[in-house]
C-alpha cells in the first residue's frame, strides 16, 4: 500500500474545496496540500451540469480568490443584457482546471488524486483513500488537518433520481437531455420551480417553443433577487450598497415576517413571478426583469404541490391530478441543489475543518475565508469557530431572516480582528469590503444607519419565525 504525508487533506475538489485550497496555498506557503476527488478533474457538480448552465450571479463574485473568473464584459444580448456576464459551466470548469495545473500542481506543494474516494481511517489513524479505477488504497498521514469539502452535498439532475414514480412508457428526462432532443413532443412539462426549473423554461422559450406547449409544475412560488441590484463595478456601487441599506431598512421597520417581505418587494429588493400569488420560498436565486417577462409567457402552471407519480394519462400531485398527453415530455428539475443540512462546527478540535457557508449565498467566498481564518486566527477551534458561525442555505422566508442575522453577527466578529479585515480588504471575493472606500459618504452613512437600526429587530423577527404558522407544501427530506 502506498503511503505519504501531507499537511492538509482536502476531500472534495468542487468550488468550495478549490477555493479553500487556493486561499490556504497563499496563506500558508510552508504547507503541503493534497486534494482528492471522485471525479477526473476539479469542479465538483459543474462536471455533471447541463451544457447550457450558467452562473446565476456575476462571474466577479465566484471562483477562487487569487484569479479572476470574470472578463469584465457586459452582456449586450439576451435576458441578462446590460448586466455583467455570468460564466458558462465550461468556463467555470476551465477556471478550476487552470488553477490546479498552472498554480497548485506547478508549485510542487500540491498533489491531486482524481478518481479517488475517501475510504475512512485505518488502525494507525491514517486517512485511507481508494482508487475508483483499480481499487488500490493509499494511506495518508495528515500532519495538520483533514478538510471536508462535501458537507453541502450539492445535487444536480444528472446525478439525482426523481423522488416520484415514473411508469413505463413515460418520457421523463433530466434537463441535461434538452439539447439532444431530435423530435417534437406534444407538450413539455417542467417539474421543479428552482433555478434549474427556471433554466429549463427559459431554454424552451429561447429555442422557439410555443408557450402554450409548456407546462410548469410549481410546488411553491419563490421570491427572487433582482440581479441588477448585485452588480460589480464602480458605476454600480451606489445601487449595490443602496440595495443592502434598503434591505436593512425594511428589517428595522417590519412588524412581522409578512410585513417584512411586503416591504422588501415594495423597495425593489425582491421579485415574484405572479403578482397574485404570495411566494413562501427563498433560495438565493437571482433573475432579471427580462427573464421574469419571458417566464410569464407560460400560462399553464400547476400549483398543486409536488409530483407523486406519472402514469399514462395521469399526473398525480399532492393536491390533485392532471392530464398527461400521449407523447408528452417531462423534464425533471427536482434535484435539491443545496440540500438542507444541519450546521456543524466549522473547526472540529485541531483535527478537521468542515467547509460551510459563513456568509449569505457565498460558497466561494466562505471557503476562501475559512482558509484565512485557519491561517490568521490564533488559538484553537473555539476562537476560530467564533469567526465562522455556519449560515444555513435558506429555503424559505424564515431562512432569509436567519441568513441575514448570522451573516451580520459574523461580519461584526470579523471587524474586531485586524488580520481578517486586512484579508477582506484585499479579497477579490469580498466585493463589499474591498469597494467600500470608493463609495460616496452619504451612501455609506445610509448603509451604516440601516444596519444599526436593523440589528435589534432581527431577534424578534427570528422568534416570530419559529414555528411558522403559514401552511406550506412539505419540503422533501433532502
Amino acid at each position: 500500500m502506498e503511503n505519504f504525508e501531507t499537511d492538509y487533506l482536502v476531500i472534495g475538489a468542487g468550488a468550495m474545496g478549490m477555493a479553500f485550497a487556493d486561499s490556504l496555498f497563499d496563506e500558508r506557503p510552508d504547507a503541503h496540500i493534497t486534494l482528492v476527488d471522485r471525479r477526473h478533474r476539479p469542479g465538483g457538480h459543474w462536471n455533471d451540469a447541463y451544457s447550457f448552465v450558467r452562473l446565476h450571479q456575476p462571474s466577479a463574485f465566484y471562483g477562487v480568490n487569487s484569479r479572476e473568473l470574470a472578463t469584465g464584459a457586459v452582456d449586450e444580448v439576451g435576458t441578462n443584457r446590460g448586466l455583467h456576464e455570468m460564466a458558462s459551466g465550461q468556463a467555470v470548469l476551465d477556471h478550476f482546471d487552470q488553477l490546479l495545473r498552472q498554480k497548485l500542481l506547478a508549485s510542487g506543494r500540491v498533489r491531486f488524486l482524481s478518481m479517488t474516494e475517501h475510504a475512512g481511517i485505518d488502525g494507525q489513524g491514517r486517512q485511507l483513500l481508494r482508487s475508483l479505477l483499480d481499487g488500490a488504497e493509499i494511506a495518508v498521514s495528515v500532519r495538520r488537518k483533514v478538510v471536508h469539502a462535501t458537507h453541502t452535498g450539492t445535487e444536480v439532475p444528472a446525478t439525482h433520481a426523481p423522488r416520484y414514480q415514473v411508469a413505463a412508457g413515460i418520457h421523463c428526462v433530466p434537463i441535461n437531455a434538452l439539447p439532444r432532443l431530435a423530435s417534437p413532443h406534444a407538450r413539455y412539462t417542467v417539474v421543479g420551480s428552482g433555478k434549474t426549473g427556471i433554466d429549463a423554461c427559459l431554454w424552451l422559450l429561447q429555442n422557439g417553443t410555443d408557450p402554450s406547449r409548456i407546462r410548469w409544475v410549481m410546488p411553491n412560488d419563490a421570491w427572487f433577487l433582482d440581479r441588477a441590484n448585485v452588480q460589480p463595478g464602480a458605476e454600480h456601487l451606489p445601487r449595490f450598497f443602496g440595495s443592502l441599506a434598503a434591505q436593512f431598512e425594511c428589517v428595522a421597520e417590519a412588524e412581522s415576517l409578512d410585513d417584512l417581505f411586503m416591504r422588501l418587494e415594495s423597495a425593489g429588493q425582491l421579485l415574484r413571478l405572479d403578482p397574485s400569488v404570495r411566494p413562501t420560498k427563498y433560495r438565493c436565486a437571482t433573475v432579471t426583469t427580462q427573464e421574469l417577462a419571458e417566464l410569464r409567457r407560460i400560462g399553464n402552471i400547476l400549483r398543486m404541490g409536488r409530483v407523486r407519480s406519472i402514469t399514462p394519462g395521469q399526473l398525480s400531485l399532492d393536491q390533485g391530478k392532471a392530464d398527461v398527453l400521449p407523447g408528452e415530455l417531462f423534464i425533471d428539475c427536482t434535484a435539491c441543489g443545496i440540500p438542507l443540512q444541519a450546521p456543524i462546527p466549522v473547526f472540529e478540535d485541531d483535527a478537521a475543518i468542515h467547509l460551510q457557508y459563513v456568509r449569505q449565498c457565498g460558497p466561494s467566498f466562505s471557503a476562501a475565508f475559512i482558509a484565512a481564518v485557519e491561517a490568521r486566527v490564533a488559538g484553537g477551534a473555539a476562537e476560530k469557530n467564533a469567526m465562522c458561525r455556519p449560515v444555513p442555505h435558506p429555503r424559505d422566508e424564515a431562512g432569509w431572516v436567519t441568513m441575514q442575522a448570522i451573516t451580520l453577527a459574523n461580519r461584526q466578529a470579523w471587524a474586531r480582528h485586524p488580520g481578517l479585515m486586512d484579508w477582506l480588504e484585499n479579497s477579490r471575493l469580498d466585493y463589499a469590503t474591498r469597494a467600500r472606500h470608493q463609495l460616496a459618504p452619504e451612501v455609506m452613512e445610509r448603509y451604516v444607519r440601516a444596519v444599526k437600526a436593523a440589528a435589534p429587530r432581527l431577534p424578534a423577527l427570528l422568534a416570530a419565525c419559529r414555528p411558522e404558522s403559514r401552511e406550506r407544501v412539505p419540503e422533501p427530506a433532502c
